[in-house]
């Protein structure tokens, strides 16, 4: 389906730099959630946090965290 749309300039900034912010918070969040990944995998390796992922699992809406070859993995969902 092709389409146009009239929107003015100062409008279309706005998105454009929604967009932008929308992108840079994308990439921090993977960068904070590769942090707690190495955060949880050390946890591991000091104690048996199994049953708190569990619970964490059970409760959380948007990501999930599991154990692959000892490492903490963090999941979107």
């Amino acid at each position: 389906m092709n389409a146009t749309v009239t929107l003015p300039l100062a409008e279309f900034d706005k998105l454009r730099e929604a967009h932008e912010n929308a992108e840079e918070l994308i990439k921090s969040t993977k960068k904070a959630a590769l942090e707690i990944e190495v955060f949880l995998s050390f946890l591991v390796t000091r104690e048996n946090i199994s049953e708190y992922l569990d619970e964490f699992n059970r409760q959380a809406t948007g990501a999930e965290i599991v154990l692959v070859d000892g490492r903490a993995k963090i999941k979107f969902k």
